[in-house]
């Protein structure tokens, strides 16, 4: 609907040519804006309303001792979200507001870009089966081994103060005798909070974003893995993480550059760092987080997409392509 809206009012309304680059890196940063914006508001708002009802103590006394399988039910939620890596963000923020464990919320925030119905439904239509099944398992093997790795890492001290609950308004909400009125103010209360932080951030983020949309060096792609052969892997893996593009362009490039020779893994490689990570998602994070801890993303994401790009090649021999 919102996607129908931006492009009705820009190329019916006001006459704009969908043809020019700058048009559609202009389209796409309005509609980008307003859902992430919407997504935020929204998300923060139903998840206030939640939380007035769980103290943070009765979440994190519940999720203790379930580590792996509180990172696989993160994982497996990500999936089922058809969000890109910015638009994760407000359900992260979320998560992180709620008291849920640092580990499980960026178990969440790699599996949801990595994995989604557009994703995986395009997957099945360009590479078969076998290779989607293959994808689907290594990007929950992604989410739920990054996940346990910055957890275990205790970096909750890299989260910025004012994005947590203080301690006195995590009990305020914890009155029984709120009403459901009450209760829908406190999220409305915070979910304006949040957005007030955050907006200006999620503008130059998507503003990123808008200027490199879908621009992948594909040709640059191919003559490195050409020159560089089993260092091919992390190399173009490191192209594609500050890039930022939609699944439905980034999957048809990685099946053109394998039908080019590029080895599986190699090319499956590029999208992923493409879906999971992106400069415009960096600098949204950074209002919410400090440089250590986004380093620290990127690097362990970076490192089992690297990992799973090399049993991709691996197993490429024993798949029926």
């Amino acid at each position: 609907m919102l996607r129908w809206l931006v492009n009705t009012i820009m190329y019916d309304g006001l006459g704009m040519n969908p043809e020019s680059h700058l048009i559609r890196s202009l389209n796409f940063f309005i509609y980008d804006t307003i859902k992430i914006l919407l997504l935020l508001f929204c998300m923060i708002t139903i998840i206030g309303y939640l939380r007035s009802f769980l103290p943070q103590d009765k979440i994190k006394s519940w999720l203790k001792g379930k580590r792996l399988r509180g990172h696989f039910a993160a994982s497996l939620f990500g999936a089922l979200t058809p969000f890109c890596s910015c638009s994760s963000i407000p359900i992260f923020l979320s998560f992180l507001r709620a008291g849920i464990p640092l580990g499980l919320t960026f178990s969440f925030l790699i599996t949801s870009p990595l994995i989604n119905e557009y994703l995986v439904v395009l997957m099945l239509g360009f590479f078969g089966w076998e290779i989607t099944v293959l994808y689907i398992f290594s990007g929950l093997f992604i989410g739920v081994g990054a996940g346990l790795v910055i957890g275990q890492m205790k970096f909750e001290k890299y989260i910025v103060e004012d994005m947590l609950v203080p301690v006195d308004e995590e009990q305020a909400t914890n009155d029984s005798a709120l009403t459901h009125r009450d209760r829908f103010k406190f999220g409305l209360n915070e979910a304006v909070s949040i957005v007030r932080k955050l907006w200006l951030w999620i503008i130059v983020g998507v503003g990123l974003g808008a200027i490199i949309h879908n621009y992948v060096p594909q040709s640059a792609i191919q003559s490195i893995s050409d020159k560089t052969g089993y260092f091919s892997v992390p190399l173009v893996t490191l192209i594609g993480v500050p890039l930022y593009g939609s699944c439905a362009a980034i999957i048809p490039i990685a099946v053109a550059l394998f039908n080019k020779g590029i080895p599986l893994g190699t090319a499956l490689s590029f999208m992923m760092a493409i879906a999971a990570l992106s400069l415009p998602e960096a600098v949204m994070l950074r209002r919410a987080m400090k440089l250590p801890l986004i380093l620290v993303f990127f690097g362990v994401t970076t490192l089992g997409i690297i990992i799973i790009g090399y049993l991709f090649n691996f197993w490429q021999v024993f798949i029926s392509i």
